[in-house]
């Protein structure tokens, strides 16, 4: 019985293949029905090739990379929590990891921007980093 890889070494492979800045490769993961969502700015992504023209042509100041900061899942989904910059632009993305078969059927990805806190809470908090 072959094993099949679970969310959680797809999602950690997925991440590892966006640094290489070919993205084909990580599409290669995918199943071949896969969506890609980002609900902030209600776009779904559909299918290998609109994934990797969509980064490929994405602009950029230099080649991407991405420090995985935190990774869970298990055998069907998984959640990572990424920095992405490239060298000039940087932020944070959020992705949601549906797998199925050893494929990854759905990613839903989130991208937060940064805001300053309100000042009404500034006794009650730290910043997360100096």
């Amino acid at each position: 019985m072959q094993h099949s890889a679970t969310a959680l070494e797809l999602a950690r492979q997925f991440w590892e293949l966006m640094a290489t800045n070919d993205f084909t490769r990580p599409a290669r993961l995918f199943s071949e029905g896969f969506v890609l969502d980002w609900p902030q700015t209600n776009e779904r992504i559909r299918g290998r090739e609109n994934f990797s023209r969509l980064n490929a042509e994405y602009p950029a100041h230099g080649p991407w990379r991405f420090e995985l900061e935190a990774l869970v899942g298990d055998a069907h989904t998984a959640v990572s929590r990424v920095r992405v910059t490239d060298g000039v632009q940087s932020a944070l993305a959020i992705s949601f990891f549906e797998v199925s078969g050893g494929c990854i059927d759905q990613i839903t990805e989130f991208w937060p921007d940064t805001y300053t806190p309100p000042s009404n809470r500034a006794h009650l908090t730290e910043p997360l980093k100096a």
